[in-house]
């Protein structure tokens, strides 16, 4: 979205503030107009534009009420509101922000200051809908890579929230958990390369076969690339280290210890404990007690011995998380 794509909404009782606004804007933006918040919702619903600029001070219905509206309905509810408005008191300031605002602007307005909050709030938007769109490439090349497999898309979405509650106890913030959450499903997407012959394979590999599979980690690094965004580097991160063990001989790699990410760690343990407790057609699920007394025996030889105890500490948010995201 550049400027000349962008829709800004300008709300005002008053029509000599609509053309002073109109005067800053109507070069670099497409823009429409609303005397009432009546009109304002009207229009926010329709023309669904980029950014809201609204007065507070209005007769039938205030900018207060009209913003908390927008942001109540979830399709105009990601629509950022700038008020614009004469008064000049912190208390309607933090009013403004408590129902949603992302701005103030205070009349008589400067052409510099509104083109320069629009276009700060605007680029915002801008990095948001960049955000998603990446999050949704990588939904959807974790679907792709299930089709090459014999797990299903409910073991994908268990070991990725398997994956963020150890995080979560491993000290990560919010929005880093969060990334691994979105990255994790990303794990085995190498698999998309592996042949048919070896991924339905239904009995065991043979040796050469096996040599075969474990390529994938390689093959989903080089299918993610190198990227400037955070999300799609992690997910680079974790495909390429989540079969390397603690002590060294796992693959593609031979990383022994803290030389693995601590990502690629984490989902190493969610992916086995999820494998181990699920059916396969090749294998019966392992009751929860054998899987987790294999997963401590393996401290310090497959897995980080921390995040083996943070595994054991957080189990019930784990097995809440199985119960939820259950095979159909």
């Amino acid at each position: 979205m550049n400027n000349q794509q962008a829709t800004i909404l300008i709300v005002d009782d008053e029509p000599v503030n609509l053309r002073v606004l109109k005067q800053v804007l109507q070069e670099e933006y497409r823009l429409i107009f609303a005397k009432s918040g009546a009109e304002a919702l009207r229009l926010a619903q329709s023309k669904k534009p980029n950014l809201i600029l609204l007065d507070i001070m209005m007769p039938d219905i205030t900018g207060l009420d009209v913003c908390q509206q927008l942001k109540a309905e979830p399709t105009t509810a990601k629509i950022p509101v700038i008020f614009v408005t004469a008064l000049n008191d912190h208390t309607d300031e933090a009013q403004g922000l408590e129902v949603g605002a992302v701005d103030y602007i205070t009349k008589p307005v400067s052409s510099a200051v509104v083109k320069a909050r629009v276009a700060t709030h605007l680029s915002l938007v801008q990095a948001d809908e960049l955000r998603r769109t990446r999050l949704q490439i990588i939904q959807r090349l974790g679907h792709a890579s299930e089709y090459k497999d014999n797990e299903t898309g409910m073991h994908v979405m268990r070991m990725s929230h398997y994956s963020k509650v150890i995080a979560l106890a491993y000290g990560f913030s919010e929005d880093r958990a969060d990334n691994l959450l979105h990255a994790a499903p990303m794990h085995d997407l190498g698999k998309i390369g592996i042949p048919d012959s070896i991924m339905l394979k239904p009995g065991k590999l043979t040796d050469e076969e096996f040599e075969i599979m474990k390529t994938h980690p390689e093959i989903g690094a080089s299918i993610l690339g190198e990227d400037d965004s955070d999300l799609i580097t992690l997910a680079k991160v974790v495909a390429l280290t989540h079969h390397e063990k603690w002590n060294g001989k796992g693959y593609p790699n031979g990383l022994i210890g803290e030389e693995i990410p601590i990502e690629g760690r984490i989902v190493a343990i969610a992916d086995v404990f999820d494998a181990l407790t699920s059916v396969r057609p090749y294998k019966d699920a392992w009751p929860v007690e054998k899987a987790m007394g294999f997963i401590k025996e393996q401290s310090g030889q497959h897995f980080d011995p921390d995040l083996v105890v943070l595994f054991e500490q957080e189990l019930d948010k784990i097995l809440t998380i199985k119960d939820r995201w259950k095979d159909t």
